[in-house]
């Protein structure tokens, strides 16, 4: 019988983690999951947006294939009665469980998280979800407002709670029901933080003082940015602490102070975010399962902290594409785990000390895209075949590919010849290349340039990312054919990684473009 699977996803945490060399965060659990994973260092969204990119990873198609760009359309009706991730584990006798924001929810899932499809049976959603973005920032001024930088007290919240501690209770509730039954199970849980608004008990700001917190290193827009790559960060200039600030659209930089808050909040989201995480493993121990789950750990995109001028996510810089991405595999990534050994005992954020390395490390090019073909691999599944050319009317296929053979790789040992290849054009010889994209209404920053819906898009930002550059071209798009045309570039961005890690310096228009 195969194992297990506790899938974790986090809205927009990009990894600002001390397995990921963060050094002001404190992640303690997440680190410990990392020291006994297999983690990706260099691991990309497809569209740095919530719906497009967890549509894309759980069918294992391209935004391209999903054609969804925006929130507003259904694969199942719109593109191809794909198969998802989770459907594909039912369809092998899993239990199949959602707890939290897993699909992006409302019409893009159509209104019930693709279930039954995914789901054996119907997903869970935190009660307190609905009071997110009510008035619950207590103000300088005593008054309760929706803020962007918004500590609280727990206790004086709606319910007396947080959604994500109630997805937690009920991921743990699960868990312990899946261990009476003994059943199979795929369990994805889905985190709400460090989502805006950054929401979080006030406590965590204890681990953060201000004087600790310094700006994004380029906190500029950069000389030769196009305009059509910026995202001007409306959902941010809509809280009311920022739209206090008055900040001119769409370039004027908030004020350094504030930039600093935010950056604290965030930091202080994700270490809230850790204890949700370190409370969910703790428990996969008391049940006796870390000894036959594999866990996985990533994000649906990253999001700005000031880098570049901007903030949120809706960019095709590295800030917003690159996630975290982890994978626990009892037996794998560690050596067989004896029933009832603890393996994720619960660690204090207030009090741990000290990090820890990842038990392996890949520096790889990855693409989220590829997580169905690998889990399924992981898991013993058959692997989904990979789709031909044009797969609208093919139901099970991932324009992805499974990455467990980076796995037993050390770093350093070069591959050895053509193992691992079902067809040799396939091959994994060549470089890795992850692609993301991202769609604008126009060449210049306006209201919807963050979040063009599918009718108004008119340029679409295609980007590749190795390991020594990002490209991107910015080419006009037509959404009523889902056509690209590569004739007609509006810009270009060339980054070249080794000297120019943050970004800022774009050469694509001091090189050829014959490629």
């Amino acid at each position: 019988d195969g194992m297990n699977v506790l899938f974790i996803i986090v809205d927009d945490l990009r990894p600002v983690l001390g397995c990921y060399g963060d050094k002001l965060v404190k992640s303690p659990n997440i680190d410990q999951l990392a020291s006994q994973s297999m983690v990706f260092s260099n691991a990309y969204a497809q569209q740095a947006v919530c719906a497009p990119s967890r549509v894309s990873f759980l069918t294992g198609r391209r935004p391209d294939t999903t054609r969804l760009y925006d929130f507003y359309s259904y694969w199942r009706v719109h593109a191809g009665n794909y198969s998802t991730m989770p459907q594909y584990f039912k369809e092998n006798g899993y239990v199949t469980l959602s707890v939290g924001k897993v699909f992006h929810p409302g019409v893009s899932s159509n209104y019930s998280d693709d279930y039954p499809y995914s789901w054996s049976i119907p997903p869970f959603h935190p009660s307190a979800e609905k009071h997110e973005n009510d008035k619950t920032c207590r103000g300088k001024d005593g008054k309760l407002h929706a803020n962007l930088v918004c500590p609280v007290n727990v206790t004086e919240m709606p319910e007396g709670t947080l959604p994500d501690i109630q997805s937690t209770e009920e991921a743990i509730h699960l868990l312990n029901v899946m261990k009476t039954t003994r059943q199979k199970f795929f369990l994805a849980v889905g985190y709400h933080k460090p989502h805006i608004p950054l929401r979080y008990p006030q406590e965590f700001l204890k681990l953060y003082p201000l004087e600790n917190i310094t700006l994004a290193p380029d906190p500029w827009v950069p000389k030769k940015l196009p305009s059509v790559a910026y995202n001007p960060w409306m959902d941010i200039r809509q809280r009311d602490d920022v739209e206090a600030l008055n900040v001119s659209f769409p370039y004027g930089p908030l004020p350094d102070d504030f930039q600093r808050q935010i950056r604290q909040s965030y930091y202080a989201a994700v270490s809230y975010l850790d204890v949700q995480i370190g409370l969910l493993l703790s428990a996969l121990d008391d049940a006796g399962l870390s000894n036959n789950t594999i866990v996985v750990f990533t994000a649906d995109h990253g999001w700005s902290l000031g880098e570049h001028g901007e903030w949120a996510k809706y960019s095709n810089f590295d800030v917003a594409t690159r996630v975290p991405l982890m994978f626990y595999v009892p037996g794998m990534t560690t050596s067989p785990v004896s029933q009832g050994a603890r393996v994720f005992p619960y660690l204090d954020p207030f009090s741990h000390i000290g990090g820890s390395v990842p038990q392996g490390q890949s520096k790889k090019v990855v693409e989220l895209v590829s997580l169905f073909p690998t889990l399924a691999e992981l898991a013993g599944l058959q692997v989904p075949p990979a789709c031909p050319e044009m797969s609208f009317g093919v139901v099970l296929c991932t324009e992805g590919r499974s990455i467990v053979h980076y796995f037993n790789i050390s770093e350093g040992k070069v591959e050895e010849g053509k193992e691992g290849c079902d067809d040799t054009d396939r091959c994994f010889n060549e470089e890795p290349v992850a692609f993301s994209q991202y769609p604008r209404p126009a060449d210049t920053p306006q209201w919807n340039s963050d979040k063009p819906k599918l009718k108004d898009i008119r340029i679409m930002g295609y980007s590749m990312r190795t390991i020594d550059y990002r490209y991107t071209v910015w080419v006009q798009f037509d959404p009523n054919n889902f056509s690209a045309n590569f004739e007609d570039v509006h810009a270009g961005e060339l980054y070249m990684m080794g000297n120019d890690p943050n970004q800022d310096y774009n050469i694509y228009d001091n090189t050829s473009h014959g490629w």
